[in-house]
């Protein structure tokens, strides 16, 4: 399978401070990968590099490379607005625009990227909460502001909006975290349906969840304490939790430490 993602010897830093260390992994296209391992391992860090995210935090730089398809996303010339069309990113807490209603949620990326005329925003728009299965919670209320969804509401329409601008890649940085069960779960059947459309790249500190929702997962973990981050292993999902590698792997899965 040809590989959507290929990321080679990339190292993040903050400033000074080296974040994550020499990281090489692919990523299939229209699959889930998980991201495990336990605090401070560098995961969202790594994470955000794949949309060139990380360069917004101040000091933040990379070293290494990031082809997406055949282009290279740090290459010189490539705009980083671009990049972030193109791999989307949903993040911990739902963070829908506020004075916003439901349906400029979802058209705000359409907007920002080119002109559309009203029956295709509205087409757009109600394809992407079909696609984030909120269409039929809000379809009477699309003028409402969508900071009055419930929580796991207001992560579905941050998908919805995320997806809307058909991007090729979906990050999610714990996007069941801040939420309920139901709402977890709701978003976790919503990943199994996206990854028909999207490749996906999550971070989960639930192991139960990485195991339940992504076809491979790779482990991150620090040497020791103030050390970088590195990729311990990646490898199917399966394999990791019945039969990983590596030791500290397992230790991790089997919750000796993290």
């Amino acid at each position: 399978m040809a590989k959507r993602i290929d990321v080679s010897g990339l190292t993040a830093y903050y400033g000074s401070h080296k974040a994550i260390e020499d990281i090489s992994m692919t990523v299939e296209p229209r699959s889930v990968t998980a991201f495990i391992g336990p605090s401070g391992c560098g995961k969202s860090t790594f994470l955000r590099t794949l949309n060139r995210m990380h360069e917004v935090t101040p000091g933040g730089r990379v070293e290494g490379k990031v082809m997406l398809d055949s282009e290279d996303l740090y290459g010189s010339g490539i705009d980083p607005v671009s990049v972030r069309r193109e791999v989307g990113m949903v993040f911990q807490r739902p963070n829908p625009f506020p004075t916003m209603s439901i349906f400029d949620n979802v058209a705000a990326g359409l907007r920002l990227n080119g002109k559309y005329r009203k029956s295709e925003l509205n087409d757009i728009v109600e394809k992407s909460l079909k696609g984030a299965n909120l269409w039929n919670e809000v379809k009477d209320r699309l003028n409402k502001p969508g900071s009055g969804l419930s929580g796991g509401q207001q992560q579905r329409l941050c998908i919805a909006r995320a997806i809307a601008v058909e991007p090729k890649v979906l990050l999610m940085d714990e996007p069941c975290s801040a939420l309920d069960p139901i709402s977890t779960l709701a978003i976790e059947d919503l990943i199994g349906e996206l990854k028909e459309r999207f490749t996906i790249v999550i971070v989960t500190h639930n192991m139960q969840q990485a195991a339940r929702v992504s076809d491979r997962t790779a482990f991150f973990n620090l040497a020791a304490v103030g050390q970088p981050g590195r990729l311990i292993e990646i490898d199917d999902t399966e394999r990791i939790f019945s039969n990983p590698s590596v030791q500290a792997t397992e230790d991790y899965i089997s919750g000796r430490f993290g």
